[in-house]
């Protein structure tokens, strides 16, 4: 067997330093996954690849490979193989497995790996992934860090081998706040939380003595802005994760919906009653300065920017009924593009991609989420429910969650699909759980 490298990468985050370097892979080769490349557009012939994800070595939890499997099971990209079908022991990670047994249950790719203390109490975990067809290393990496970063890690792996194989982003490595709900209906308590995006490292932000709705993540950093009904007018904040800092950007007159951040996170758009008349401003964060981006008599409101900060989309009833509109990124004129017969739309939000538009389209009493190209073609449905609501984009744009109320007496749960409807899943979360907002990738 030829000597083979791991390949070096390097992740800092606030939590820790997270490193890779270490000599026994191959390194990868850039047209193997332009040729190995999933073909995963709408009508084509589309099948999950099979993958098998080993117990690393020395893993004493939290199980490192249980939360990579549990990742890939939710992507729907790839399907992980039971491990009771597992056709051999991995006793060494280093050394290749017998590609004849694993081709027995069709396992196109097979992951190994071990955890091991280093010498100063960090954590050290290493990956192979092994392509079955070729009997050879697709991939490897190496990663040191805090013990405390552990589940972290296993995210990182599952991106890793995820984009190895499919050729796109991952997404695993994330995070998703939310407003927790709790208590009886007509007295729910709502805190503003963060979790992992599988549910996991669940931590509140706000202790629940104010309302607090409507969260949205900077696209360029650990902020968070939200709306606040505390003492008098509703005020909108921004929150540092990691700091834990909180700061009002404004006090406006009225009622204040539906801030978000601009791309490069220097900006906040947001939606300000005046009367009957709601209208759409963007605030500068550094100077303070507020500019009105739209003058009508109806209500504009749930603004969102173009991955560039060209353009808006923006849902307004100015003609009649709630549709869809997508302005200059400094206003100006704005042109509808939603057209669905007898339906209403609202809560748009631009892909990270800037190649679709998620939205709810409310017809005929029921509530769906569903996306649509920039300019109104090619709309798609992608789940339809009693009362689903709110969706919000992986930062690769290959899934959105969104939340579904299902009436009576229950409360709000959180859900994730792809973007093609081809799965669908419930992320856990404590209690009920509304308004999530994906934040960036952490590495």
């Amino acid at each position: 067997m030829t000597d083979q490298k791991f390949s070096a990468i390097t992740r800092r985050h606030a939590t820790g330093l997270l490193s890779a370097g270490f000599a026994g892979a191959l390194a990868p080769q850039g047209a193997w996954a332009q040729s190995r490349f999933l073909d995963i557009r709408p009508g084509s012939s589309f099948r999950p690849i099979p993958i098998a994800v080993t117990n690393f070595a020395g893993d004493q939890g939290p199980a490192l490979s249980g939360i990579v499997t549990n990742n890939f099971a939710r992507s729907v990209f790839l399907q992980p193989l039971e491990p009771r079908s597992f056709p051999q022991q991995i006793t060494n990670p280093d050394v290749a497995p017998q590609m004849d047994a694993w081709r027995t249950i069709n396992a196109q790719f097979v992951v190994t790996g071990r955890v091991t203390r280093a010498p100063d109490g960090r954590l050290q975990t290493q990956f192979r992934l092994w392509d079955v067809a070729t009997g050879q290393q697709a991939t490897g990496q190496q990663y040191v860090t805090d013990p405390n970063n552990a589940r972290r890690v296993a995210h990182i792996v599952s991106d890793a081998i995820f984009s190895r194989i499919t050729g796109e982003k991952g997404f695993f490595d994330s995070r998703v706040v939310f407003i927790d709900e709790s208590g009886p209906k007509e007295r729910r308590v709502k805190r503003l939380t963060i979790m992992d995006q599988d549910g996991g490292n669940v931590r509140y932000l706000s202790r629940g003595d104010e309302l607090v709705v409507t969260p949205r993540f900077s696209p360029s950093s650990q902020d968070v802005a939200y709306m606040a009904f505390g003492q008098g007018d509703p005020r909108v904040f921004i929150l540092n994760i990691e700091t834990g800092q909180r700061e009002a950007v404004g006090n406006f007159p009225g009622m204040t919906f539906a801030p978000r951040f601009s791309p490069d996170g220097q900006r906040i758009i947001m939606s300000l009653s005046q009367g009957s008349a709601s209208n759409l401003f963007v605030m500068d964060l550094r100077s303070r300065a507020t500019t009105r981006l739209t003058d009508t008599a109806g209500i504009d409101t749930s603004p969102s920017f173009s991955p560039d900060g060209s353009q808006i989309v923006f849902e307004s009833d100015r003609g009649g009924t709630q549709q869809i509109y997508v302005m200059g990124g400094n206003g100006g004129g704005a042109k509808r593009i939603s057209y669905g017969e007898g339906a209403r739309y609202s809560t748009p939000v631009w892909s990270p991609k800037g190649d679709l538009i998620a939205f709810t389209r409310q017809k005929s009493g029921g509530f769906a989420i569903g996306v649509m190209r920039p300019d109104g073609s090619g709309e798609r449905i992608i789940t339809e429910g009693f009362h689903n609501e709110g969706p919000t984009w992986a930062p690769n744009g290959l899934y959105v969650m969104f939340f579904r109320e299902p009436g009576g007496s229950a409360g709000p749960r959180i859900f994730m699909a792809d973007v093609f409807g081809r799965g669908e899943f419930q992320v856990n979360t404590p209690t009920f759980g509304s308004d999530p907002a994906w934040g960036p990738l952490l590495s």
